[in-house]
């Protein structure tokens, strides 16, 4: 079924349309906190509508601007129309202020996210980033190159790091991901020190780690037990042809990996508080996506539902692709929240993490 057919007999909900047309196009506004390049959808200013995270593009040509503390929408006919959605900017935070003793910036090791969010990618460098292998949608190495950050950040700057953010900037979870490394743990050996080494200074905070599936799934157990909260087990796409041609590397991981991963993660952390990200606009039919997103929450899984946004550095962008539709978004987002909705699953429910912040995702204003 088309999204368009599907469209003209539903009632579109305004205020879900709204969101995913700000989430493709983001505002003509500026944003104190903002990341331009990194491991996930990025390139975007940090900010809160209606009090909730959002992530959004910083674009001139937007549509839509703030103004008196409200999203607005303008023509070119000069009419405005009040979206009633209220606005206001994450400030920047006082730990950005701060350098470690041999002189690393704190914002290098760590930068916030939404209001009260501290992630990090723990290895900054990935065995799938050369041309062949890479991940279309990515830039985690392109941060490394323009100075942005440090390639490894050690468990004691990024305990270091947390304690300040926390204390001076009152942040309530944390996230670590990383990319992918040469050992069968995949990054996992890092992520797990660094969460023990976070927790010894800050006991109780919550943190998401995220990772591809290991090698051996014994090192889901050792997430675990070194505190973390939640896990996060990233696929992207479900349909292994555009797995292919958009994570030509990653794609080599099979899908019964990612499956017995999932099923192991619901094992150890229990279920909704294991999420994957889906990238809504890689190419899959939208009805596909929603009952595969459909048999992930069955699973325990939270399909975490972000929009593909080509960053400037991306191989995608390099060659032209663009955003999905905002009713695209819009059908698949309603989709999945009406089948969290019947189980029961909140992203707000996993305490840490990118579900549980919400900032890149529409699902939260569709009730998931």
């Amino acid at each position: 079924m088309s999204v368009g057919t599907h469209s003209t007999s539903t009632a579109v909900d305004v205020r879900i349309m709204t969101r995913a047309e700000l989430a493709l196009h983001g505002l003509r506004t500026d944003a104190p906190v903002r990341r331009p390049d990194g491991a996930g959808p990025s390139d975007d200013g940090h900010v809160l509508v209606d009090g909730a995270n959002a992530a959004l593009p910083r674009n001139p040509d937007s549509p839509y601007f703030v103004r008196n503390g409200k999203v607005w929408l303008g023509d070119e006919a000069g009419t405005f129309e009040d979206t009633g959605l209220a606005y206001s900017p994450v400030q920047r935070p006082k730990f950005y202020d701060l350098t470690t003793a041999d002189g690393i910036r704190y914002e290098e090791i760590a930068r916030l996210h939404g209001a009260d969010v501290l992630a990090t990618t723990v290895v900054q460098t990935c065995i799938r980033y050369a041309e062949a292998d890479r991940c279309r949608f990515c830039t985690i190495e392109e941060s490394l190159r323009s100075g942005a950050t440090v390639a490894a950040k050690t468990p004691a700057q990024l305990a270091e790091v947390a304690e300040a953010a926390v204390r001076l900037d009152g942040v309530k979870q944390m996230v670590m991901t990383t990319g992918t490394t040469t050992g069968p743990d995949r990054g996992a050996r890092t992520l797990a020190r660094s969460v023990r080494a976070v927790l010894a200074a800050v006991p109780g905070l919550p943190i998401q780690v995220q990772c591809e599936p290991p090698g051996d799934l014994a090192w889901i157990r050792e997430l675990h037990d070194a505190g973390a909260t939640a896990i996060g087990i990233h696929v992207e796409a479900l349909d292994d042809q555009v797995r292919r041609r958009w994570m030509p590397g990653k794609s080599t991981v099979p899908m019964s990996e990612y499956e017995a991963a999932w099923d192991e993660a619901v094992r150890v952390f229990g279920p909704n508080r294991v999420s994957t990200y889906l990238l809504a606009g890689l190419g899959e039919d939208p009805d596909e996506l929603i009952e595969g997103a459909g048999k992930l929450i069955a699973r325990g899984v939270y399909p975490f539902v972000v929009p593909f946004r080509p960053m400037s550095g991306t191989l995608a962008a390099r060659d032209g692709i663009g955003t999905p539709t905002a009713e695209y978004l819009r059908y698949v987002t309603e989709g999945v929240a009406a089948k969290l909705r019947a189980a029961g699953m909140q992203g707000a429910d996993q305490n840490a993490g990118c579900a549980a912040c919400g900032a890149c995702s529409v699902l939260r204003t569709a009730g998931g």
